[in-house]
């Protein structure tokens, strides 16, 4: 689903140190060393820019792996196609005292298709190196230099991207002719650049020096939230033979459809003719759109591009059509091509996907995004696809891609648009139970849950299961103890408000506790909170991305021979973060449970933390709550 992640590629790309550097681990600063994993020991970035369609990327980055924990940050990738060359690499590793004791070549990289078994994307390729199982801590120093033949994209710098590194040194040098106009946006870095001029050639540079690594702190934002970025764009470009220029959305927009987008809609004429038959009977334009939907669900499959230097032009509709198969870019492109043979305008849009919500920079235009999906602008009802899924309902995105700004490509220019919010109240998740308890602490019955909102792919991946492998894989998404399911189904209400019906009956032996003739029958075995960890000085704000609604009435029938005894406390909480209820009723033989939980979407103060982990303890305790039945 990923498109651009030359991102990853080329943002750890760099100059080379003019003298070799003394690698002892013991010379790392003591500071550094706290929560620390790793420590960049030297990270220096050099992008020189030679002319619009000759780009050098070169870089020397030496990085002291501590422990296990970072072992990843040692491994080395590298990606290329027709358009981007690796010119040189190389590499050493030194012990713990700083001596070499290992020296990488290209030889020793593995290099392979970045897409395995798929023709259209044959001349992307990567080569990695991991080292082997080392002694630690080891220093892995690699140096290498790309040269790309486009000038439209250029990596951010990010000296820290995750938890756990330390950095001693890190640097980005930009080298330009004067006339090149460079745009740049710094988050989060205290300081300005250091431009000069000399003969003719700009340098900008932007340098971290001995920053101690971050920790984990849950429901921290985006890094570009509170970590040292700067983005980098050009004013002027060049990309495959093509050259353009930008400075706004709008004229991004425009260049985008009239040098990659456009042509690239062209259909066979049995295909139009099976398009026109399809909608020939429907005067609706959504319904007609929907059909069309269908129809290209039916025939494609999607692929990944896992390097995502196939670049940034979709293939032609022709080629998706024939081959039934394409990326994100190429099964809008394709979507789009279908519509227009109806008469339905769309906009092929430009997004940053997942699940943890990320916009497009409205303040910044460049290339950012990672993602393709499909706006259709009917009058008073905005309809967005998402055109990499078989099964996703019509006009419904998911917590992928919703709610965050994203860049609509149309004829006119490009469109600051927003994808639609799911509230808490959308994502929701109602469950209701009806159980038996057996005298020997079994628990027998049905259990019916609809998810919907965010919450509608919660068990998506039993769906497209075999029978049997959903009854088998299903027990580890509940926490009953010994859990057997006797029947299972799935039925889906596909709409732009879908909602996914899971009935299951069931049986959990061992459920209760019997101890000197009593039963203890646990409330809630099947939604329990979690507590969070407590973090001292907390440093990051608190973003919970997304909120939520779940509610679950259980309902208990008790065993002859038993009643009652001390019946359970109804509990309330509620404070910023949300609201929790959890009340018990008890109707002769019969016990109903009700639990509801809210938890509201918000930016919140680090300070507010110590609430949130008060928020979700108090709700733990609240869901161990114990019914105590006595023999009678």
């Amino acid at each position: 689903m990923k498109i651009w992640l030359l991102i990853s590629v080329l943002a750890s790309l760099g100059l080379p140190a003019l003298a070799q550097k003394n690698y002892d681990v013991s010379l790392i600063p003591k500071t550094l060393l706290a929560r620390a994993g790793a420590v960049i020991r030297n990270d220096e970035t050099t992008i020189e820019v030679k002319g619009l369609d000759e780009v050098y990327y070169r870089k020397k980055h030496a990085i002291t792996i501590l422990n296990e924990s970072a072992l990843d940050e040692a491994s080395l990738v590298i990606g290329y196609d027709k358009t981007t060359s690796i010119r040189s690499v190389s590499g050493r590793i030194f012990d713990e005292s700083g001596n070499p004791i290992f020296k990488i070549s290209e030889k020793n990289m593995q290099d392979r298709s970045a897409v395995s078994d798929v023709s259209l994307f044959d001349d992307d390729r990567v080569k990695f190196f991991s080292p082997a199982k080392l002694s630690y801590p080891f220093t892995i120093e690699y140096e290498y230099e790309i040269r790309t033949r486009q000038s439209l994209f250029f990596p951010s710098w990010i000296p820290m991207r995750t938890t756990g590194v330390a950095v001693e040194s890190s640097v980005l040098n930009f080298v330009c002719p004067e006339s090149f106009i460079l745009r740049f946006k710094e988050l989060n870095f205290k300081g300005k650049a250091d431009e000069s001029l000399s003969e003719g050639i700009k340098t900008y540079r932007w340098q971290l020096n001995n920053v101690n690594a971050i920790r984990d702190e849950p429901f921290s934002p985006h890094y570009e939230d509170y970590l040292p970025t700067v983005k980098l764009a050009p004013e002027k470009f060049a990309y495959k033979n093509l050259k353009g220029s930008f400075s706004n959305w709008e004229e991004f927009g425009r260049w985008m459809s009239d040098n990659l987008l456009k042509g690239r809609d062209e259909l066979s004429e049995p295909t139009k003719a099976h398009i026109l038959g399809l909608v020939k009977n429907i005067s609706d334009p959504k319904e007609k759109a929907k059909k069309i939907y269908s129809y290209m669900q039916s025939k494609t499959r999607y692929i990944s591009v896992q390097i995502g230097i196939g670049g940034y032009q979709p293939y032609p509709a022709l080629d998706v059509d024939r081959l039934g198969y394409g990326d994100c870019k190429g099964l809008v492109n394709y979507m789009q091509a279908l519509l227009k043979v109806a008469g339905i305008e769309s906009y092929y849009t430009i997004v940053q996907s997942g699940s943890f919500k990320k916009d497009i920079m409205p303040d910044f235009t460049s290339l950012q995004g990672d993602h393709i999906i499909l706006c259709l602008p009917f009058k008073n009802d905005t309809t967005w696809l998402e055109c990499t899924s078989k099964d996703a309902p019509f006009g419904f995105l998911g917590d992928f891609t919703d709610d965050r700004y994203v860049i609509a490509c149309t004829p006119q220019g490009g469109k600051v648009m927003r994808t639609p919010r799911l509230s808490a109240t959308d994502n929701k998740q109602i469950r209701t139970a009806n159980f038996k308890i057996a005298d020997n602490g079994s628990l027998s019955g049905k259990m019916t849950t609809l998810f919907s909102g965010a919450q509608y792919d919660n068990h998506h991946t039993l769906l497209n299961e075999a029978y049997t492998e959903q009854k088998k894989k299903l027990p580890k998404l509940y926490t009953l103890p010994n859990l057997e399911i006797e029947f299972l189904e799935f039925t889906q209400h596909k709409d732009a408000s879908p909602e996914t019906r899971e009935i299951i009956t069931l049986n959990s032996s061992n459920y209760c506790n019997i101890n000197e003739g009593r039963l203890s029958i646990k409330m809630n075995g099947l939604n329990q909170m979690r507590p969070l960890k407590e973090i001292r000085n907390r440093v990051n704000p608190v973003k919970v991305p997304r909120g939520f609604y779940d509610e679950d009435t259980i309902t208990y029938l008790l065993p002859e021979g038993y009643k009652i005894g001390l019946p359970p406390k109804s509990t309330i909480i509620e404070n910023a973060f949300g609201k929790y209820s959890a009340n018990v009723t008890i109707n002769g033989k019969t016990i109903t449970y009700k639990r509801t939980m809210l938890l509201n979407e918000g930016y919140y103060t680090a300070e507010q933390y110590d609430s949130l982990v008060t928020f979700f303890q108090e709700i733990s305790d609240a869901d161990n709550l114990i019914a105590i039945l006595n023999k009678i």
